[in-house]
């Protein structure tokens, strides 16, 4: 990778066509027409989608030679904590997502170790379990949201496996204020309020902002109660990801502090829950959209062996098509993480100047026709036909700020969708072509989505 110093002659990245919507617009679309606003741009620019002015601009990267480039890179080249800004109301201004250097390396470290190998496996049957409980609740001829349904699952998951709550009223007040929370910003015009900062004004927990400011602050002293009252009584014998990370020291063997662990245990919250039901609801949609795909699904789960079943679950390769498959159509979040070059970097014979901030976009990488022939139909026969590279296929991001859930995030999808479809028969009410909408920071499919149990 070549910096500033190792710079061979090259094009200016002035030389690329350069959009000139106003920012205002720009963003209002992006808010509100999310897919319009990227396949729009992606038509018109192609690779490389040049925004804002000379001095800072911000680029949306479509190429995967160019995110291979930037994904390669030395992490000292850009500085992506601050190109998260956006994050620090939600997460805390010191959440992972927002840190960089030693920081950012340390906390990872201590992070990755609960998301991987046989710890990870350890969470499957809380998955399991709780999915169980969910469809007890469900009737034969009843109606019923998918999302909302899906959401009830992945926050008890991350409740469990994340804080290794039961079932009490800590764990029944995180669990109704995470979701009045969430739901505080998941429309597209709510979702505003992280946009723009002329309407990030505190009148009052009457006041939109105000009241999102007051739940945060609620679920912060739930998160701040649960650990200061676990390391007072010295409870650190549990397998939960709290615990992990309480026993956990850095390199010089000091633990995480109160305020380290309540960041992080916040970002695990809403990255893990909101994401993973959204994933869920769309693979449900998709299932049950394309009559083939569920036909072929449920030639392998009556094969599933009782006490096996999760053994079994994590080794069907039809069914982690259709997870993979799910997240390359729509992805959840549409774009990398945003990075900020410290220095000036030449990407794919461009040369980018210092304060360029680089966007990997995942969705349009997702919907080239050279990699993904006619992209826009639902066909999980991609993955077993072929491996994608991670500059290919990436709605897990990519380079050192790779998604430390994204097992967990795999393993819950399999599980749920071959519990629930190993048991009943679903039908979509008012099956009809979807696009993503806003809900917060992510894209999701429209809340009002209907299935129907049918057997």
């Amino acid at each position: 990778m070549k910096t500033s110093s190792q710079l061979s002659p090259s094009n200016s990245f002035k030389s690329l066509p350069r959009a000139t919507t106003s920012s205002f617009l720009r963003r209002l679309k992006l808010i509100f027409r999310p897919i319009d606003y990227l396949e729009d741009y992606g038509k018109k620019f192609g690779d490389f989608i040049v925004l804002g002015n000379s001095e800072t601009p911000f680029v949306y990267v479509n190429h995967p030679e160019a995110i291979q480039q930037i994904f390669t890179a030395k992490p000292e080249v850009f500085e992506t904590g601050r190109g998260n800004g956006i994050l620090r109301y939600l997460l805390g201004e010191n959440s992972i997502l927002l840190l960089d250097g030693v920081s950012h390396r340390q906390q990872r470290k201590l992070l990755m170790p609960p998301f991987h190998g046989e710890r990870l496996q350890t969470y499957s049957n809380v998955i399991y379990q709780i999915t169980q409980e969910i469809l007890q609740e469900w009737k034969i001829g009843q109606s019923l949201l998918i999302r909302s349904e899906m959401q009830k699952i992945t926050l008890r998951v991350i409740l469990q496996v994340v804080f290794g709550l039961e079932k009490g009223k800590r764990y029944d007040e995180l669990q109704k204020l995470l979701t009045i929370l969430l739901d505080s910003i998941s429309s597209p015009l709510s979702s505003s309020l992280l946009f723009f900062s002329f309407l990030q004004k505190d009148l009052g927990k009457w006041s939109p902002w105000g009241r999102f400011l007051h739940l945060k602050s609620q679920v912060d002293q739930l998160l701040i109660a649960e650990i200061e009252e676990r390391r007072s009584t010295g409870n650190l014998s549990g397998e939960d990801i709290l615990t992990l990370l309480m026993c956990a020291t850095d390199e010089a063997g000091e633990p995480m502090t109160v305020a380290q662990l309540k960041y992080q245990l916040m970002t695990l919250l809403v990255a893990g829950h909101e994401t993973t039901a959204s994933a869920l609801t769309w693979a449900i949609y998709w299932i049950h959209y394309q009559q083939n795909i569920e036909e072929k699904l449920r030639l392998d789960l009556p094969k599933l062996d009782n006490n096996k079943f999760l053994e079994q679950v994590t080794n069907l390769p039809y069914l982690e098509a259709i997870c993979q498959e799910t997240l390359r159509i729509y992805p959840i979040t549409l774009s990398t993480f945003p990075r900020i070059l410290k220095e000036p970097l030449e990407i794919m014979g461009y040369e980018f100047p210092a304060k360029t901030v680089l966007m990997p976009c995942v969705y349009l990488v997702h919907h080239r026709e050279d990699i993904y022939p006619q992209s826009y139909q639902f066909k999980p026969e991609r993955f077993l036909e072929k491996q994608f590279s991670p500059y290919e296929y990436l709605p897990f991001g990519g380079g050192n700020r790779y998604c430390i859930g994204n097992g967990l995030a795999m393993l819950e999808m399999k599980i749920v969708l071959a519990t629930i479809l190993s048991q009943l028969k679903l039908k979509l009410i008012n099956p009809r072509p979807l696009k993503p909408i806003r809900r917060g920071l992510t894209v999701a499919p429209p809340t009002n989505l209907k299935i129907k149990i049918v057997s």
